[in-house]
């Protein structure tokens, strides 16, 4: 499946007028990581999960200029996965078990960070050199127990 739509945002009329399908509206906090923000959906007061989701990300849109970027430093992930998507821009995935992937709109990075591991996400230099936009999605999955602390990694999924 594509989406072919150029922005993630669309109107929405159910918040004056809605429909049975819809269960529950929820809001996204901002929170601001210093020259971008993210838009977290999940977890909130109203829905902890959805099924085994438990966070739910939309960084940027964000535009940075030439020298700028992200610059998220290496931190572990215990007994999750996270599932990155971007629209616009690039990420480049960097982590203890040697994995260097740039991340490209299109491309569908897993993540799975077991017992140990730790990874960072930056901009590659040719990337940071110019005026640059980045927009994406990260997903975050809970594992099942007896994999919460696997160090098994699954390569990311191109198109």
């Amino acid at each position: 499946m594509s989406n072919t739509l150029k922005y993630a945002e669309q109107q929405c009329d159910a918040i004056e007028a809605p429909c049975s399908a819809i269960e529950k509206i929820l809001s996204p906090r901002v929170a601001d990581l210093g020259g971008f923000s993210v838009r977290r959906l999940l977890p909130t007061a109203k829905q902890r999960m959805v099924g085994p989701w438990i966070f739910f990300d939309e960084m940027g849109p964000a535009d940075f200029p030439a020298g700028e970027g992200i610059n998220v430093r290496p931190h572990p992930h215990v007994g999750i996965a996270t599932v990155t998507y971007l629209f616009e821009g690039e990420i480049l995935h960097r982590d203890s078990v040697g994995s260097y992937q740039p991340i490209r709109p299109g491309d569908i990075n897993l993540m799975v960070a077991g017992r140990g591991i730790a990874h960072s996400e930056r901009e590659r230099p040719e990337v940071t050199a110019k005026d640059h936009r980045l927009h994406g999605l990260q997903l975050w999955l809970a594992l099942p127990e007896e994999q919460e602390e696997s160090r098994t990694g699954i390569p990311p999924l191109s198109r």
